[in-house]
């Protein structure tokens, strides 16, 4: 299918949000703010060489937010007419009256509008036909299948391209938006020994096609992942150092974004509250966000807000030096935006130098964790327990598979006792890190 052109122009986005503005300003508004987008996109999925689904999906939405002073109201609609609009809007305002004044609430300091919006090359549609899409997913588990023959199922192979555009309003003035694509490749294969299963996958996401990792490879990392784990076993518990792998490395950061997120911190509810200007982590940890990065899945010159983004330092050498902050959480905590109302963008963990197999080698006897599994994270203290497979490593060398175990620790010190990352980074989202090695965590296993 082709995504080079959507139902409705980027202009008529904008006069659709023009015209919520003026609705909202003729009902007595005194402040307000829409976002209107619409997406289009097509997936396909193949098991066993046979087609399993193709679906396609086209949605389109206006969102309105409307002040009465310090009262807030939200009402969105799917109906892009002038008299569904006009009932949204007023749907807002009813809302709003009969909501608390609140007097953090109202939109971001006009000053702290974009004023400019470079070309950050995030659009760049794929025109893949479905046989094209069929043919690629085949290709992709075929690669899997191939690597061993107790490879015996799949859980199938997967192409997914996705458009979309938007434009943000509000009645400061602000009025911009922009198209932006992005596609996905992925496969997942089962593994049989012993009456014993195991499966793995890999997957590879990016704005341009032509930045996705090849399908053989995929398919090659996806099947010998899934080999690897089998006859897998439980090891003997007690401390040990732990490498995360880095797929799984970039759920820590996640647990640091939410930590140090604006909500997290104003309700106390964060064991990083009052952690500004302090060392949160080891030493050896440097964190950037960069907004500009050009393709990048996290890139925009303003959030949710029409704040103007900025590329800063958020930790050096382990010290904490900025929080996650929207306008209101911000006023909250009697400080100002950071701009990251909607999340961060593209938070880049500055790896230490080494290879993955120099982590290893470092690692020396402990787990290697390529999968995590339950939520048992506690961000008011910061304690983490999860269940974990992987791979235990002897003389920094990768002995054999491990599941059935949990790990446990405290953020806090999980954090500042981070003793390298690597520099096998994945991008696959907003954070970019490579596989993180942890001095001494809890692993429950067998007796």
């Amino acid at each position: 299918m082709s995504d080079s052109s959507f139902s409705f122009s980027q202009p008529q986005l904008q006069s659709l949000a023009q015209e919520a503005l003026e609705l909202a300003k003729k009902a007595g508004a005194t402040a307000c703010e829409v976002d209107v987008s619409e997406g289009r996109g097509q997936t396909v999925t193949v098991r066993l060489s046979e087609v399993e689904t193709i679906e396609y999906n086209q949605d389109k939405g206006i969102g309105v937010t409307v002040y009465l002073g310090q009262r807030k109201g939200h009402a969105s609609t799917s109906d892009f007419s002038s008299t569904a609009l006009a009932d949204t809007v007023a749907a807002a305002i009813n809302i709003a009256r009969f909501t608390a004044e609140d007097d953090c609430a109202g939109l971001a300091e006009p000053a702290l509008m974009a004023s400019e919006f470079p070309d950050l090359d995030l659009y760049h549609p794929w025109d893949v036909s479905v046989e094209e899409a069929i043919e690629l997913a085949r290709a992709t588990e075929a690669a899997a299948l191939a690597v061993d023959k107790r490879l015996t199922n799949s859980e199938g192979g997967t192409v997914s391209t996705q458009s979309s555009h938007f434009i943000y309003a509000n009645s400061h003035g602000f009025l911009a938006g922009f198209p932006t694509s992005r596609h996905s490749l992925s496969v997942a294969a089962v593994a049989e020994a012993d009456g014993a299963m195991q499966r793995d996958y890999w997957y590879s996401v990016a704005r341009h096609v032509d930045d996705l990792e090849p399908a053989a490879d995929i398919g090659r990392k996806a099947g010998e992942r899934t080999v690897a784990r089998l006859n897998g076993r439980r090891v003997k518990t007690g401390r040990y150092p732990v490498l995360f792998e880095a797929p799984v490395a970039a759920s820590l950061i996640g647990h640091f974004v939410s930590a140090a997120s604006g909500g997290s911190l104003y309700r106390r509810s964060s064991f990083l509250v009052d952690a500004l200007g302090k060392p949160v982590f080891s030493d050896r940890v440097t964190i950037d966000e960069d907004p500009f990065l050009l393709r990048g899945l996290g890139s925009s010159a303003f959030d949710n807000e029409g704040v103007a983004t900025n590329a800063r330092r958020l930790v050096g050498a382990g010290v904490l030096e900025g929080y996650f902050l929207s306008s209101y959480s911000g006023r909250k905590l009697n400080s100002s935006t950071t701009g990251n109302a909607g999340g961060p963008h593209n938070l880049i963990v500055h790896s230490t130098g080494e290879s993955f197999d120099v982590l290893l080698a470092e690692l020396g006897t402990g787990l290697l964790v390529t999968e995590l599994m339950g939520q048992g994270i506690n961000l008011v203290t910061g304690d983490y327990s999860r269940g974990a497979s992987g791979f235990w490593v002897e003389n920094g060398k990768i002995a054999y598979p491990v599941e059935e175990i949990t790990i446990a620790g405290n953020l806090a010190e999980m954090y500042r006792q981070i003793v390298a990352v690597g520099d096998d980074t994945l991008n696959r989202g907003a954070k970019l890190v490579g596989s993180i090695l942890i001095e001494s965590m809890m692993v429950a296993g067998e007796a």
